[in-house]
Formats: C-alpha cells, sequence, structure tokens
C-alpha cells in the first residue's frame, strides 16, 4: 500500500477543497480541543465499549464517502466497521473493495470488518452486540420512500445508538430526532472528492476533511452533553487516521449552512442547465443572474432563520474558488445525468421554507425549487412511479382547468 498523501491541504480541482480552504483562512471559528473526560464518559455510557475496545458503527450507504469513512475509521484502529451495501455487495464480497487514494494510495481487495445486503433487525437477531454508532451517508431524498428514519429503525439501539449525518442540507435530523427521541444525533460536514465508478471501485481524488458536532434535539442539559461528548468520540475515531481531516466544532450549523451556498446555487443550477462550473462562470450572466442571487438569498435565510451570518466576500470567494480549468461538474449533475433521483428537497427546499417561515423573500430559489421539482417528476415517471394521464380528466382526484397546473378538487 502506497503512504498517504504527505500535503493535506494541496491544490485542488475541486470546488469543495479550495472554498473549505479559503473558509479555514477566513474563519475566525478555531477548532476545539476534544475533553478527555467527556470521551471517558461517553465510553461509560456505551456498554458496549472501553477504552481499549473497539467502537461498533454501522455504516449505511457504501458509496465513495461511505466507503472512506469505513477505510477511516478501521485504519484508524478504534472502530469495527459494519458496511451496508446494496447494488456493490456482490462485487465486494467476491473482490473485495480496489480505491485509488488521494491519501492513502492504491489499495486492492480491502474490507471493512463486516458486510450485509440489508439493514440488521437488533430485535431479531438479539445475540448481536448494539451498535455504538450508525453513520448514515446516503444520499438524503425524502420524497422518494423509504425515509432515513424508517431505513435505520431496526438497527437503532433506544438510548444507546448515536446516529450520525454524512449528508447534505438543511433540517435533516429533524425526523430522526422524532423517531429517535433518546438517541445523539450528529451532524457531519464531509469535505471529500469520492465516487464510486464500477460496483466496488472508488476513486478518491480530494482529501478527506470532516466537521463534526451535535445536533440539540433534546432540550435537556444531560443529553445536550452526551450528544456533544459523542460527536467528540467519533472525531477521536475518525481522526485517528493518517491522512485524514477531522475536527470538532460546536458552531456546526455554521458550517452546515456555508456548504448550502455551494450546494442551492452552483449543485443546482448545474443541475437544471446541464453545465459545468467553469461553462457557467464563462457565460457570467448564469453566475450574476442565478448563481450570486441564490447565494444572497441563502446569506439572508441564514442570518434570519438560524443567526449564522455568511458574509458577502464568503460569497465571492466561493464563485471564484474553484479552479477555472477544472471544468468541475457538481454532484447533484452527475447524478442527474445517471438518471438518479435528485437531492433537492433538503439543499433547496428546507432553506425556503425557512424563508417563508421568518418572511424573507426568496425569488430566485422559489424558481430553483419548482424547476428541480419538475425535473424530478421526470425521473418518477421514467422509473415508473408516476403516469402521464392519457386524458384530461383521467387522474383520479384532478380536474384539468384548461389553464396552467390540474387544479385539485379533492377537497
Amino acid at each position: 500500500m502506497a503512504a498517504h498523501a504527505p500535503c493535506r491541504f494541496p491544490h485542488s480541482a475541486h470546488f469543495i477543497r479550495s472554498s473549505f480552504i479559503f473558509l479555514l483562512q477566513t474563519s475566525a471559528r478555531p477548532s476545539v480541543t476534544l475533553s478527555s473526560s467527556r470521551i471517558r464518559t461517553t465510553i461509560r455510557n456505551m456498554g458496549s465499549m472501553t477504552e481499549t475496545k473497539k467502537a461498533n458503527v454501522l455504516i449505511v450507504g457504501s458509496g465513495g464517502v461511505g466507503t472512506m469513512a469505513a477505510y477511516a475509521l478501521e485504519k484508524g484502529g478504534k472502530a469495527s466497521v459494519t458496511a451496508v451495501l446494496r447494488s456493490n455487495f456482490s462485487a465486494v464480497e467476491k473482490a473485495g473493495f480496489s480505491i485509488d487514494s488521494i491519501d492513502h494510495g492504491m489499495i486492492h481487495g480491502w474490507r471493512p470488518t463486516k458486510t450485509l445486503n440489508a439493514i440488521p433487525n437488533m430485535t431479531k437477531e438479539n445475540t448481536l452486540p448494539p451498535y455504538d454508532y450508525i453513520l448514515v451517508t446516503t444520499k438524503n431524498i425524502p420524497d422518494i420512500p423509504p425515509s432515513i428514519a424508517t431505513l435505520i429503525a431496526p438497527a437503532v439501539t433506544p438510548a444507546h445508538t448515536a446516529i450520525a449525518l454524512l449528508q447534505n442540507g438543511l433540517n435533516i435530523e429533524r425526523p430522526l430526532s422524532a423517531a429517535f427521541p433518546t438517541n445523539p444525533i450528529i451532524s457531519g460536514i464531509s469535505f471529500i472528492g469520492a465516487t464510486e465508478g464500477p460496483p466496488g471501485t472508488i476513486k478518491h481524488d480530494d482529501h478527506d476533511v470532516l466537521v463534526v458536532g451535535a445536533f440539540h434535539h433534546n432540550p435537556g442539559v444531560e443529553q445536550q452533553e452526551r450528544a456533544d461528548a459523542a460527536a467528540e468520540l467519533l472525531v477521536d475515531m475518525y481522526d485517528a487516521c493518517e491522512g485524514v481531516e477531522c475536527m470538532y466544532r460546536p458552531d456546526v450549523l455554521f458550517w452546515r449552512w456555508r456548504k448550502l451556498l455551494y450546494n442551492a446555487s452552483y449543485n443546482s443550477v448545474a443541475t437544471i442547465l446541464g453545465m459545468d462550473t467553469s461553462r457557467m462562470r464563462a457565460s457570467e450572466h448564469v453566475v450574476d443572474g442565478l448563481v450570486r442571487p441564490v447565494m444572497g438569498e441563502i446569506c439572508e435565510v441564514a442570518r434570519a432563520a438560524a443567526g449564522v451570518r455568511l458574509d458577502g466576500g464568503m460569497v465571492e470567494g466561493m464563485i471564484l474558488a474553484d479552479t477555472y480549468e477544472a471544468f468541475f461538474k457538481p454532484s447533484m449533475l452527475q447524478g442527474f445525468e445517471k438518471g438518479n433521483f435528485i437531492e433537492f428537497e433538503n439543499i433547496v427546499g428546507e432553506p425556503l421554507r425557512e424563508a417563508e417561515r421568518v418572511g424573507v423573500a426568496t425569488p430566485t430559489l422559489r424558481v430553483i425549487y419548482e424547476l428541480l421539482k419538475g425535473l424530478q417528476w421526470k425521473i418518477k415517471e421514467a422509473k415508473g412511479l408516476v403516469k402521464v394521464p392519457l386524458t384530461r380528466d383521467e387522474k383520479p382526484g384532478f380536474k384539468y382547468s384548461g389553464v396552467g397546473r390540474p387544479r385539485d378538487v379533492t377537497g
């Protein structure tokens, strides 16, 4: 196996890395030194762990991001990982993962401690030790069932399992908080370039940086402290792997909104127009008329709804941070071109709903949202989830008025 790359922050062709460097240079928010006493307390509360025994971790979503998270946790030596695989299960069972990693070199035939092709049911398989952590790295698409909460429910041990959401978007913790009120919910903001090509083949071409903090969904002080400690312990396990950068941030909401600046604008507009970021910048009007206005609206909503301040300098730095020569296609566009469902409700829909809640006008974001909903409907049609009526009155519960969209007459 090749040695890890000696420099964690080289020049990158990808936006995520370069913008992250920009923000580290301009942000006054220092990372926080982990509390060893709180970590020890959390270990004691998780009965299946000791300070010498590895954490029992389940990873749901073993594409590029999930596989690299599994590798980092296993290589760090403080976690034993069970990975839930889907379409790549047979390939990995046969030959393991093949990973070409900027941080870890060429790796062939790698496997986590255990691989499964379905979520384990802890109530039926009572001989299994409870999972200390469940890391969710799937796309978050709430308009396509099953929900994340429904998906992972069989593997969650109440009042024990910490659930870490390494996903994009806003308010992603709310369904989990409602479903698992006694479990710590952790926010993970991943800055990494990692994709799966053929099943079991991972291309990791932008360094692994993870920002972690707790979602404080439970008002009890003891529960909040437990969530913070669980987040710190996850950082301790992840950062034990040489070649990655994992940091604990109590202000993790700032970093979630900050990443939303890019995802709600460049990611969404690229998908709608079918353009890479270089062509979007070359056209000028796409950036000036769509990307920059969306970023400005996100800034206003973040300030009014969450007290998070994202300044104008951050917006301009983000617009220019991507290397022009990269001709980079954001992940939402890449998935759309493959016919995958679009992850837009938490990235565009939730900021829009927050704007409506606090009375902030977001006209550009509204148009972007409706266009993405239209594209999602086309994907649903292609996959047989919705059907175009053959006549104007065929669709049950709707009556076509002749102008605009069908009018709901169900009351």
